[in-house]
C-alpha cells in the first residue's frame, strides 16, 4: 500500500538536476559579470591606457609572426654572406689571373678589305667573328695587338647599327687604311690554307694577316693570290700536320684568332687546335680515332663556309 510520498531515487535526482542548474546559472552570472567588469575597466580607461592594451593585444598576437620574420632575415643573412665570400674568392682569382697576363708584341691583322665582295648577310657573320676575337683577346693570357685594317664599307655601317660600342672598345687598333700602310712589308705574313708553307712557330716580331672573310667557296684561294700578288710572305697553320678533319681546312676568322692566342699560351700546336676547334666538325688527332676532348668553341661557328646564321 503507497504512502504517497516519492521514492528517494527521484528525489535525489531531482535534487541534483537542480543542483546543476543552480551551479551553472551562477557560472553564467560570473562570467557575465566578468564581461561586464571588462567593459566597466576598459570604459573606465583613459584613451592612452586603451591604446596601449591594443597594442599588448597585437603584440601577443604577431609572435610567430615576428619569430618567422627573424628566423627568415637570419638566413638571408647567411646566404649574403655566403655569396659575398664566393664573390671575393671569384675576386681573387681574377685578379690572381690579371696579374699573370703578359701582352705578345705579336700582331694579329683581320684584313677587311674584302668587304664588297661579300653580300649583307655575311658581312654581319664577320662582324660577329670579330666580335669573337676581341673578347677572346680580352682575356688571353697572352693578349696580342690588334688591328682591324680596311675598315669601312658595310662592315663599318653594320657596326653602327647593330654595336655602336665599338667605337669605345680597347687595346684594338681599328684603322681605314690598308695594311701595307701600317706595316713594314718584311714584318707580314699573311695566313692561308692555299699557301704551300707551313708555319711551324710563331715570330713574335711579326704581323700575321688573317682575311676577313666569308664567301661560302665564292672566292677559293683569293687570300693566297692578294699575298702573292703584294710580294708578301704566307703560310698555313700546321692543321694537316695534327688534326684530320671531315671538311675543308678553311676556317672562320675567330677560329685562326683563337688559335692564334692558345699556341702563344700553350706552345702546343695541336693542344691549341683542339682546345678551339668544332668537335662537331670531325676533327680528330690524326692517325688517331678516339674522340677528343669538347672544345671551348663547339657552339661558335664552324668552317668558314658553313657558318650558320646567328643574328
Amino acid at each position: 500500500m503507497s504512502s504517497g510520498m516519492p521514492p528517494e531515487s527521484v528525489t535525489a535526482t531531482s535534487n541534483s538536476d537542480v543542483e546543476s542548474k543552480t551551479t551553472c546559472s551562477i557560472d553564467q552570472m560570473k562570467a557575465k559579470d566578468s564581461v561586464l567588469e571588462k567593459v566597466d575597466n576598459i570604459k573606465a580607461m583613459s584613451k592612452r591606457q586603451r591604446k596601449k592594451l591594443m597594442k599588448q593585444k597585437q603584440w601577443e598576437e604577431q609572435r610567430d609572426l615576428r619569430k618567422q620574420r627573424r628566423k627568415e632575415k637570419r638566413l638571408k643573412r647567411k646566404l649574403e654572406r655566403q655569396s659575398q665570400l664566393e664573390s671575393n674568392i671569384e675576386g681573387s682569382i681574377k685578379k690572381q689571373m690579371r696579374t699573370d697576363v703578359v701582352p705578345s708584341t705579336l700582331r694579329l691583322i683581320i684584313d677587311c678589305s674584302f668587304d664588297r665582295l661579300m653580300e649583307l648577310k655575311d658581312v654581319k657573320k664577320l662582324h660577329k667573328q670579330i666580335q669573337r676575337c676581341y673578347a677572346e683577346n680580352r682575356k688571353a693570357l697572352h693578349p696580342v695587338q690588334f688591328y682591324l685594317t680596311s675598315h669601312g664599307g658595310q662592315l663599318k655601317d653594320n657596326m653602327n647599327q647593330t654595336d655602336k660600342g665599338w667605337v669605345n672598345w680597347k687595346d684594338i687598333h681599328i684603322k681605314s687604311e690598308h695594311y701595307s700602310e701600317l706595316v713594314k712589308k718584311e714584318d707580314l705574313v699573311y695566313l692561308t690554307s692555299d699557301s704551300p708553307d707551313i708555319l711551324n712557330d710563331l715570330d713574335e716580331s711579326k704581323a700575321y694577316i688573317i682575311g676577313g672573310l666569308v664567301d661560302h667557296n665564292h672566292h677559293k684561294g683569293i687570300t693566297y693570290k692578294r699575298a702573292q700578288e703584294e710580294g708578301i710572305r704566307h703560310a698555313q697553320l700546321p692543321l694537316g700536320v695534327f688534326v684530320k678533319m671531315n671538311s675543308r681546312k678553311v676556317l672562320a676568322v675567330n677560329h685562326v684568332f683563337e688559335i692564334i692566342l692558345a699556341y702563344l699560351e700553350k706552345r702546343d700546336w695541336k693542344e691549341a687546335f683542339f682546345t678551339v676547334l668544332p668537335q662537331r666538325k670531325g676533327a680528330k688527332p690524326l692517325n688517331e680515332t678516339t674522340d677528343v676532348p669538347t672544345s671551348k668553341s663547339q657552339d661558335s661557328e664552324s668552317i668558314q663556309d658553313e657558318i650558320s646564321d646567328s643574328d
